[in-house]
């Protein structure tokens, strides 16, 4: 069996987590032999069956701006925290000899986590026979206002990766649309589609409005609209908030005490995607694998992008999604109650969603992209 590492690394939300491990699990029922390395805050039910999994000691985003590093008790990572890191991951890469290297988000993102990157990218290129090197990527990317940054990014590439796999429908967006750089990647760039869960069965319950926050570590504006929106509607219709496994007990104890009697609040609920078929209307932030989980489904879809420490990436989705029809988009700034009341109303009179033949199946295509490059790179390298 073909065996491939996968690295992980979430900060703040649970997107990239997710993504990766639908992805590792479409690599497993492919018939590769999956090893997942994670290194943020351990969520249930992630990475998934069928897979080998490595945990490195957890770190998180010390705030919404990723300014720093911090454990899981809120306190800075030091160099000898890095170092163990550095040398259980290395570890883990003799350990699996993998065929294929799959490097999430990084060298576009992931720029906090270099320190044990680099070791990895110099073991890997002294690693013979060498690995095939991809690094996987969404659609659209975190704008980089510092000098140098981008120019970085494609240095790294071109000296190390062999392959740029876009988790994207070239139809929505391609990969130079949020990174000017593009054009001087020399290794070969691949669309995968979207990376969205299969079709969900049908829902044993029914809401008229479904609030969901993601991970639930950024989007407590939300979550307070959310519940004063529900207290103050003149209808009669079924809420539903879903706060993310993110959000601390203590906050979720008290917004379940205060919550009207017309809002349903649930931490997590495992039939998310068969809840969103089902719903009249979607509210969330604008994440990649909502954002999948919306589409799939087909609901009316009101998007609030996250935009705090300079974000960019959800407002550039939100706005495109706008303008194909497929979405009402609420900013940051206009989230009060009754901004969001109004913007509810807006979404709920619009014409229902625009038919869309967007490529929904990225996770099925990542492993038929990676079984035909490392064909062809087995085939260059020799046994």
């Amino acid at each position: 069996m073909t065996r491939v590492f996968l690295y992980v690394q979430h900060l703040l939300g649970i997107g990239h987590l997710a993504r990766s491990s639908r992805i590792a699990a479409a690599l497993v029922d492919d018939g590769f032999d999956v090893t997942v390395v994670t290194g943020g805050a351990p969520i249930a039910g992630f990475p998934g069956p069928g897979v080998k999994s490595v945990t490195l000691p957890p770190v998180t985003s010390g705030d919404e701006g990723f300014s720093g590093l911090v454990d899981l008790q809120g306190k800075p990572v030091d160099d000898d925290f890095k170092q163990r890191r550095s040398e259980m991951l290395l570890q883990a890469y003799r350990d699996c000899r993998p065929d294929i290297v799959i490097v999430e988000a990084f060298p576009f993102g992931r720029r906090q986590m270099r320190f044990e990157l680099l070791p990895l990218i110099e073991a890997i290129d002294a690693t013979s026979p060498r690995p095939l090197l991809a690094t996987s990527v969404r659609d659209i990317l975190q704008e980089r206002v510092k000098p140098g940054r981008n120019e970085e990014t494609v240095d790294l590439i071109n000296r190390h990766f062999n392959l740029v796999m876009v988790h994207g429908d070239p139809a929505f967006a391609t990969i130079d649309k949020t990174f000017p750089l593009a054009g001087a990647i020399r290794a070969e760039v691949a669309y995968t589609g979207l990376v969205a869960a299969p079709p969900a069965p049908a829902a044993s319950e029914r809401f008229d409005v479904l609030v969901s926050v993601g991970g639930g570590a950024a989007g407590k504006s939300l979550v307070s609209a959310t519940i004063a929106a529900a207290r103050n509607a003149n209808n009669c219709w079924k809420w539903c908030l879903i706060t993310g496994p993110n959000l601390p007990k203590v906050e979720f104890d008290a917004i379940a005490y205060d919550a009207t009697p017309g809002l349903s609040i649930f931490r997590f609920r495992e039939d998310f995607a068969s809840l969103l078929a089902g719903a009249p209307l979607s509210v969330s932030q604008a994440g990649y694998n909502t954002v999948c989980d919306v589409l799939r489904a087909g609901c009316r879809s009101l998007l609030v992008p996250f935009a705090a420490g300079g974000e960019t990436e959800q407002t550039v989705r939100a706005q495109m999604l706008e303008e194909l029809g497929l979405a009402t988009v609420l900013m940051e700034k206009d989230l009060t109650p009754d901004g969001m009341a109004q913007a509810i109303e807006r979404a709920l009179a619009a014409p229902p969603p625009s038919a869309h033949h967007l490529d929904l199946e990225g996770a099925r295509h990542s492993a038929q992209i990676l079984r035909e490059r490392y064909r062809t790179w087995s085939l260059k390298t020799g046994p």
